[in-house]
């Protein structure tokens, strides 16, 4: 086991370089045994898929590969021999996946029918893809072919542009894989950087952000545009880290910001602290209205020209509340509104206690952002007074505490949304990786979540409804007594 900060022998990373290669193969083999094809048979569980005639190859090559995958990526969490090997490794692992056929979920299907409805002069927020007569219907999930898109036009103008690029279903997904492909790349451009105006090394970060199995099963094979966010909002914080409150930098870094919530709405939390970055000098209300200003000149303007070059509007604003049809003990309050319901049905009630503790849980959310958001803001005016923070270097701490309280707030929105699906651990980990200093309470369930979705879409999680949701809130019960009893003891 690697020491977390110290590079690795030459055989530890040997080792680990291949047994992640061998299980990036193995998960190859189960896509195209069972994987999200388009004429793989809907709503499988894992009875079904072993009673299959590959069914028990299927997933055995997807256990092993995902315990080896998961396991070498585990191996070195301390940071990779260095950065160069990072990057070589995460591409070498990365290349059986990219020719791999979707897996982990059939949400790329969706993109294709989102797309072809939009080229075919459809709106995509109105209707969903079975009104919209796309003619591959029959490969997306039944339970969003009814439900408007809920991504920004960016990503619809994207998939757009896939499905006339690739012509047919199989040329669309490629398409969709390549623009995912480049989302990741742009976000392995901006890491280094990040890390160095963090104080962290970047053979750690890299290691951690791009080599992790989430990224090669979801990312790549699966071509989730969370990918394309991710790239788009890393290299808006960059920009605006590296040139504070120099006008036409912050127009830009607000403008990529503002690209990546028109992919995936969920990045908008990350904008308070790109502000705080944004500010040169001291941190004042002046200097943060001023270097602010800029910076949310650029989103205003990246969300206003993108939602009238669609001709789509805002629509997509309304298609967001379709996200959580999806009913799943993943997401912390949806599991404590499955237990309300299963304790109201022993005693003859029926509470339906799942929207209400989601919308508590949405509540909860702001204000724990709005206290995120006020203890970066304090910390870095007590910068104002002191000549050095943590690591030494005035300009490294303020980028550490905005990228921190960035990082603490994807967390918070992953943890508090309606739904979690395992590729949503991509957002806070980008960001993490960056700021923590301990990394194993945030490795952890990322390796787990590799787990939890099939070759095929199929998520454990929908055929472990009562036993999850049981088990999700004893530990959520277990973090917040841990943290009121460390929280008594500090004071």
């Amino acid at each position: 086991m690697t020491a977390p900060g110290r590079p690795p022998g030459p055989s530890v990373a040997r080792a680990a370089r291949y047994a992640g290669l061998a299980g990036a193969v193995l998960l190859t083999v189960a896509g195209y045994l069972g994987g999200a094809l388009p004429d793989a048979p809907l709503g499988a569980t894992p009875a079904s898929i072993w009673r299959a005639p590959a069914g028990p190859a299927t997933l055995i090559c997807w256990l092993a590969g995902t315990a080896l995958l998961v396991g070498a990526w585990w191996s070195l969490r301390g940071g990779a021999p260095s950065t160069r090997w990072a990057y070589v490794t995460a591409g070498l692992w990365a290349l059986p996946l990219l020719v791999a056929p979707p897996m982990g979920s059939r949400d790329v299907y969706s993109y294709a029918c989102q797309g072809w409805t939009y080229a075919h002069g459809v709106d995509p927020y109105a209707v969903g893809v079975a009104a919209a007569g796309c003619p591959w219907l029959d490969t997306v999930a039944p339970i969003w072919r009814d439900t408007p898109a809920p991504y920004g036009p960016v990503f619809v103008l994207l998939a757009a542009l896939a499905v006339g690029l690739g012509g047919g279903l199989t040329g669309t997904i490629v398409a969709l894989r390549v623009i995912a492909v480049a989302g990741l790349l742009l976000a392995a451009l901006c890491l280094p950087g990040l890390a160095r105006a963090a104080g962290v090394p970047a053979r750690r970060a890299v290691w951690l952000a791009l080599a992790g199995p989430l990224v090669g099963v979801h990312l790549v094979a699966g071509a989730h545009n969370d990918a394309v966010m991710l790239g788009l909002l890393l290299c808006g914080l960059l920009v605006a880290i590296r040139r504070p409150g120099w006008p036409p930098a912050l127009l830009l870094a607000g403008a990529l910001l503002g690209l990546a919530v028109t992919v995936k709405a969920s990045a908008v939390v990350v904008v308070p602290f790109a502000a705080l970055a944004a500010v040169r000098g001291r941190h004042t209300v002046r200097a943060l209205l001023r270097d602010g200003g800029w910076l949310a000149g650029g989103l205003f303007a990246a969300l206003l020209v993108t939602s009238a070059v669609s001709g789509l509007g805002f629509g997509w604003v309304g298609g967001l509340t379709h996200s959580g049809d999806s009913e799943q003990w993943t997401s912390p309050p949806t599991a404590v509104g499955f237990v309300v319901d299963y304790a109201g049905a022993l005693v003859g009630r029926d509470p339906q206690a799942v929207p209400v503790v989601r919308a508590v849980a949405l509540l909860l959310l702001v204000g724990v952002l709005l206290v995120l958001w006020w203890r970066a803001w304090q910390t870095l005016r007590a910068l104002n007074e002191v000549a050095a923070f943590e690591v030494g270097c005035p300009r490294v701490a303020r980028s550490r505490v905005a990228l921190r309280g960035a990082a603490l707030a994807l967390v918070a929105t992953v943890v508090l949304s309606p739904v979690f699906h395992p590729w949503y651990a991509t957002w806070p980990l980008a960001l993490l990786v960056l700021t923590a200093a301990r990394t194993t309470w945030f490795v952890l369930p990322t390796a787990a979540a590799a787990f939890l979705a099939l070759p095929d879409g199929t998520n454990l999680a929908r055929v472990t409804k009562a036993p999850g949701a049981l088990a999700m809130t004893a530990l959520l019960l277990t973090v917040l007594v841990r943290t009121a009893r460390r929280t008594v003891r500090h004071r």
